[in-house]
């Protein structure tokens, strides 16, 4: 199986050679949500990361991952429209052959939760698998486990602590975002992720579907830290695709510093 970029599902392909190590490996598609506000080379550092850390465990084999922009409506301060910022990230990716960016969180009419925004393309990768069909109609038996890929939620080991920020989070979501997807994620100077999951009962007693996978060089490139500069007239090469700035500059956006 492959990641089909086009349609934003794992489709056959008989053509793509699998080395014969992956082939017995469960198939892994990596969903990433944000603001992507804009994106940067950090955030594609973290797929590279964690596709690296997967296939390290001798379990995994990654076969696509998926870009989430989040909703306008999510009223977060600075927030450049959608439009914006899927068309930057599809700009981001044009040198990826495993990364795509999708829409549909951000088309919705109103901000998605992100267990919600799982539990979709989810759905989608089950809904678009070569034997579903003949599954529904009871042509074919279920296949094996390892036929089925696997959807984790990827994020910085800053994401991980704010599961631990009153009423920001659903217990119940959390739950099921552990228990039933899985979590990838990338560590963060400053922060913690072992301290994090012992201090969480829910990632406690989950831990052992979140991969904690290490940066071996560290870069700490914010969103943040990127309108403010471009706020400031100062030059952001090389912390973004350079298809990514000469967007910002066609569009006029990010002219006023971002927030701390």
């Amino acid at each position: 199986m492959s990641f089909c970029p086009n349609e934003g599902r794992v489709a056959a392909a008989a053509s793509v050679n699998v080395p014969d190590k992956m082939k017995s490996r469960i198939p892994v598609v990596l969903l990433a949500c944000g603001s992507f506000n804009p994106i940067t080379n950090m955030h594609l550092r973290l797929f590279e990361v964690a596709r690296d850390h997967l296939h390290q465990t001798g379990r995994y084999q990654v076969i696509g991952g998926i870009i989430s922009p989040v909703n306008d409506n999510y009223g977060k301060k600075d927030l450049v429209a959608a439009r914006h910022r899927v068309a930057m990230a599809r700009l981001a990716l044009q040198t990826s052959d495993w990364i795509q960016v999708d829409p549909w969180e951000s088309e919705q009419v109103q901000w998605t939760e992100t267990v919600k925004v799982l539990r979709h393309h989810h759905s989608e990768l089950l809904r678009s698998l070569p034997w579903k069909e003949g599954l529904d109609q009871g042509k074919v038996d279920s296949p094996g486990p390892a036929a089925v890929p696997e959807l984790k939620l990827l994020c910085g080991a800053d994401v991980l602590k704010t599961f631990q920020t009153p009423n920001l989070w659903k217990d119940k979501h959390i739950q099921e975002i552990v228990e039933k997807f899985g979590l990838v994620c990338v560590d963060r100077a400053g922060h913690d992720p072992k301290g994090y999951i012992l201090g969480s009962p829910i990632l406690q007693r989950y831990q052992d579907n979140i991969h904690l996978a290490r940066e071996p060089v560290q870069n700490e490139i914010s969103a943040t830290y990127i309108r403010r500069a471009l706020g400031q007239g100062q030059s952001v090469k090389y912390l973004l695709p350079d298809a990514v700035i000469a967007y910002i500059k066609e569009h006029d956006l990010y002219t006023s510093p971002g927030e701390e």
